[in-house]
Parts: structure tokens; C-alpha cells; sequence
């Protein structure tokens, strides 16, 4: 029912070889034949919200045992306030910071983990910028295997790295970036027998797909104009974009929505590879943003971000970190939605084309918010109203409420 296929030259794998890449190098996807999926749009409603609400289009046999924390079934919210403030009748927030460990890296890894136990593997590992470990480690206590982690020194948030610390993994920070931290791993996973469950991993993405399902769902099946993802290693747009695609080839939506991918400026390979019409990406060897949930100079999904938004006629744009700090502050003042800094590179993107015109006043527009604002709290210390201390006074406090 499933298989392995190379998008680069379409040379087919069985689906019980551990690989990551096709033989000329290229990424691996999961074909799912849909022709065999008989589930029906009403029997999703009477099955529990998350991943597994859609398990008929999940590659997992059945008699695999499934490692889950209940992930999936984050909110879509209605974004009227910022909606009136930048002219958007039907702005929608996709909250993936309400999954078990704050990221929409759980949808991946539990059907990542799912898979390393039905490949007998007893040790996963990952280099990541911080959600994708603090994830692993999660899913790899309940199952009761070994976890390694990789991360790039000095550069990962507090909320992240205690995450993963606290439930066991064995934390190892690389002195090097991100690339760095891929590569060694992507070695170390050959030469020390781990199962790796980087974005790389195509059964991991089969689970962040879901995403576009449950925005389906949530919005009575009314496709939206267009949906903005965050790109950090790429894997999630790419993700998502599938998720649609094969809704829409089983005949659950007529239609499908336009991609746009937004990175950072200082990390932005992909967005300058998209203006240029290259298909190659050059790596951007010391990236710089204040997000560092997308802080990748070379990523690895690339190739499958730009065949997205080919295919769904999208488009590739960068924002600031000034644009994404005032993206972050008006979800958290006028939404409640607090999300961490490259979660709000989504809205940042939505502001931005909407000035250019790109994003039009009637659109429906869902916005992808990928990690939740705890994630990294001494940036919200460090860049935020520090504190006010009085004395336990009346006169002191109306002082206060004064200014």
C-alpha cells in the first residue's frame, strides 16, 4: 500500500529498508496508494482529535505499535483583530504549539518513533536547533529507547534544551552550527547503527502532513487561498503541501491552496535560490536570525520546498527579525497566541504581502505558528517590559495604574 520513491530520478524502495536517500543522492518520499484508502470524510468525526484521527493514510502496518502522547489536534483560531489591522476579512492561526511538547515536531515523531520500532532499532537520534530534540526525547522515553541528540553550541533556546534533559536523552551540544551538528549525525547514524529522525526521514514527515487534514477539517473543507509555513530544514511545508495533495486526489476538496515558505533573512538559502529560478541551493555557512527554531544555512529539504511551492504556484519570501519580533508581539497583545520567534515568521510573511499586494484583502489565508512562546523565554526577557517592584503599598500601585 506504501512505498519508498526518489523525487529526484522516481527509483522505488521497498518500505522495509532503513534509507534516508535514493542511490543518486536524491530525497525520499512515501507513495501512499490512495486507490486503496476507503475511509470516508464522516468517519473522521467520530474518532478522537490527532495524528491518528487519519491513520488509514499513515504507512504504519497494523500490527506496529504505535507510540503516541495524544499529539495533533492543535487549534485553528480565527485572527480577526490582526485580520481588521491588515485588511484580511479571513486570517486563520494555526497553533502547533499546542502538541504534547510545544512543536509541531510531534506529529513527525510519532510516527518516526512508530517506524524505528518497526525497524527493531533500540537508539534514535537527531541534530537539531532545539524542537526537534526536545521532541525525540519525548517520544523515545515512551517507547523505552535510547535517544542522542545533537545541537549546535551556545545556539539553542532554554525551554528546548531543558526539554530534552529532562526527559533523558543523552545532550551533546557540537561546536558548529546546525549544518554542522546534520552532518555529523547523518555519519553517526551509518557508522554507530541509530536510527536518524531528522526531517530526512520520510516516514517522520508522513506524520506532519496531518496538519493540512485537521485545517481541512476545521474549516468544514473549505480550502483556504493560502497557507504560509515557516521554513527552517524545509521538511514541513513539503509535508503539509502532500497532506492537501492527497486529500484532494481521494476527492475530499475540489481545489488546492497556494504554498508560501518564509525564512529569515539571515538564513534565507531557499528564498534566494526561488528569486534567482536556481533549483541548487547555496548554503549559507553562518546563518543569523533572532529565530532559532529556523536558524539553517543549508536545508536539507530544500529540494522538496521548492517542488511545493512549484507545484502549488506559491512563492518564497524572508522577513526581518524586526518583522518577526512585531509579528510575535501583535499574536500575543491582540490574538493571545504566544508562539515562539520563528512560529511568528508566518505572520510576519502575511504583513509583509499584503503590503506588496500578494496576499489580496479576500483571501482566506491560514498561517502556520509552529512552536509555542515557552519554547524560548529569555528572549521574551530580553526583549520585553522588564518587571515593576514596589512596596505592598495602595498609594504605590495606584501610581502605577496611573502612568
Amino acid at each position: 500500500m506504501f512505498e519508498l520513491r526518489c523525487i529526484s530520478c522516481g527509483q522505488s524502495y521497498s518500505n522495509d529498508v532503513v534509507i534516508f536517500n535514493c542511490s543518486c543522492g536524491g530525497l525520499l518520499e512515501v507513495l501512499i496508494d490512495i486507490n486503496k484508502i476507503s475511509v470516508k470524510k464522516r468517519d473522521f468525526s467520530r474518532r478522537p482529535l490527532g495524528v491518528w484521527r487519519y491513520k488509514e493514510f499513515l504507512p504504519i502496518d497494523p500490527d506496529d505499535h504505535i507510540i503516541s502522547l495524544k499529539e495533533g489536534g492543535t487549534p485553528l483560531y480565527r485572527g480577526r483583530n490582526i485580520g481588521r489591522m491588515v485588511g484580511l476579512t479571513e486570517l486563520f492561526i494555526k497553533n502547533e504549539g499546542g502538541n504534547p511538547t510545544g512543536s509541531f515536531k510531534d506529529r513527525g515523531m510519532t510516527v518516526g518513533v512508530t517506524k524505528a520500532l518497526h525497524f527493531g532499532s533500540k537508539f534514535v537520534c537527531c541534530a537539531s536547533t532545539g524542537n526537534t530534540s526536545a521532541s525525540l526525547a519525548a517520544y523515545a522515553a515512551k517507547a523505552g529507547i535510547k535517544c542522542i541528540v545533537l545541537l549546535p553550541s551556545g545556539n539553542i533556546a532554554l525551554g528546548k534544551l531543558a526539554q530534552a534533559i529532562l526527559h533523558g536523552a543523552l545532550v551533546v551540544e557540537i561546536k558548529g552550527n546546525f549544518d554542522v551538528a546534520l552532518n555529523l549525525i547523518r555519519k553517526a547514524s551509518k557508522d554507530l547503527n541509530l536510527y536518524l529522525l531528522n526531517s530526512i526521514n520520510p516516514w517522520r514527515l508522513e506524520g506532519q502532513k496531518t496538519e493540512a487534514f485537521e485545517i481541512l477539517e476545521q474549516l468544514d473543507y473549505n480550502v483556504p487561498n493560502t497557507v504560509l509555513v515557516p521554513m527552517g530544514n524545509c521538511g514541513n511545508i513539503s509535508a503539509i503541501w502532500k497532506g492537501f495533495k492527497e486529500f484532494y486526489e481521494i476527492g475530499f476538496i475540489n481545489k488546492l491552496p497556494r504554498m508560501i515558505g518564509i525564512q529569515a533573512e539571515g538564513a534565507s538559502p531557499v528564498v534566494e535560490a526561488f528569486k534567482n529560478g536556481r533549483e541548487d541551493i547555496i548554503p549559507i555557512n553562518y546563518p543569523n536570525t533572532i529565530a532559532t527554531a529556523i536558524k539553517i544555512g543549508s536545508p536539507v529539504n530544500a529540494p522538496k520546498a521548492l517542488q511545493a511551492i512549484k507545484e502549488s504556484k506559491g512563492l518564497i519570501e524572508s522577513v526581518n527579525d524586526n518583522e518577526i519580533m512585531k509579528a510575535q508581539k501583535l499574536l500575543a497583545r491582540f490574538e493571545g497566541v504566544g508562539v515562539e520567534p520563528a512560529s511568528a515568521a508566518s505572520l510576519a510573511g502575511v504583513i509583509k504581502l499584503c503590503k506588496l499586494g500578494i496576499v489580496k484583502e479576500d483571501e482566506r489565508v491560514v498561517c502556520i505558528t509552529t512552536g509555542h512562546a515557552m519554547k524560548d523565554p529569555e528572549m521574551i526577557f530580553n526583549n520585553y517590559e522588564k518587571t515593576i517592584e514596589i512596596e505592598p503599598r495602595i498609594e504605590d500601585l495606584r501610581k502605577i495604574l496611573k502612568t
